[in-house]
């Protein structure tokens, strides 16, 4: 069984708006958001976008090894991956365009539940909204042609979730077109934040995001733009990596991750964002795909 004290998180994609692999994002990847955080042999997925499919084929893999938590309570001929949800912070396309792709969909009664907490409040709901994504003439097939057991769950930005024993799930609005939700996860002792598609305000801190990542061990941020890009951009709903710091300075977070890069940031771009940012604050990372951190 796995280690049940284990809590980490993995980068399946780290762009923003739209996919944009090739030689130019190589290093850190070119797919949309989708992040997994494992709680002990729980897995909460945050966003499903184009990187969302590859997670999907890592689980089967892992299945198919024998070293997915919970496999080995099953025989081989019918091994299947255990306790995953996802959690999305908004239904905008680039966060959710890998769901009909993932692998864990089309596994028969296998028990996944999926989260939103921004259409609540709108008087909509998550079922809905993927319905009409997935519908003609955009997509052939409806939700109801995936062979899990899916459950859509909408809450309201603001409200805790415990959505596991030892888990604490805390949530908070976000400033974003048709808003959006951001994540603190605590598990074990240990603290990591999910903060992305949110514009800062041009006067003050977002104290709403302050107070949910205040002192978290890993705190990964909206930076899709610099300072001296988002005035081409404002009510875009993005942040920079430069009011990242802001945040995580006020809120005294251990180490900050910078997320959900613009697709006109090249590598070569990413390496001098990583640079200054890292000068500007120590231990300042930006996020790759494939790249796991420990808090």
């Amino acid at each position: 069984m796995a280690n049940q004290s284990k809590f980490s998180i993995r980068f399946w994609g780290t762009r923003g708006s739209i996919a944009c692999a090739g030689p130019d994002t190589v290093r850190y990847g070119g797919n949309t958001s989708c992040v997994e955080i494992m709680c002990g042999a729980y897995r909460m997925v945050f966003d499903a976008g184009s990187g969302l499919p590859m997670l999907g084929r890592h689980i089967m893999r892992q299945v198919a090894n024998g070293d997915e938590p919970g496999a080995e309570e099953v025989s081989p001929e019918t091994a299947s991956p255990t306790d995953t949800d996802i959690f999305l912070t908004h239904t905008h396309l680039d966060h959710i365009i890998g769901l009909p792709f993932f692998a864990l969909f089309h596994i028969p009664g296998l028990p996944i539940t999926m989260h939103a907490g921004h259409l609540k409040a709108q008087g909509e709901a998550l079922h809905n909204v993927l319905s009409a994504m997935m519908k003609a003439p955009l997509f052939p097939v409806p939700p109801e042609v995936f062979a899990a057991n899916v459950d859509f769950v909408d809450f309201e930005a603001g409200e805790t979730l415990t959505p596991r024993e030892g888990v604490t799930l805390r949530t908070a609005p976000l400033h974003h077109p048709n808003s959006a939700t951001g994540y603190r996860i605590d598990y074990g002792g240990k603290s990591i934040c999910y903060i992305t598609d949110t514009e800062h305000y041009p006067d003050r801190l977002d104290e709403q995001v302050v107070s949910l990542v205040r002192g978290a061990d890993i705190m990964v941020y909206d930076a899709t733009y610099t300072d001296e890009e988002y005035p081409r951009f404002v009510g875009f709903g993005h942040s920079t990596w430069q009011e990242a710091i802001k945040v995580a300075d006020a809120a005294e977070v251990d180490t900050l991750v910078l997320f959900h890069h613009d697709p006109s940031h090249n590598d070569e771009a990413m390496d001098v964002i990583a640079e200054e940012a890292s000068a500007a604050r120590p231990g300042t990372l930006v996020a790759r795909e494939g790249m796991t951190l420990t808090p």
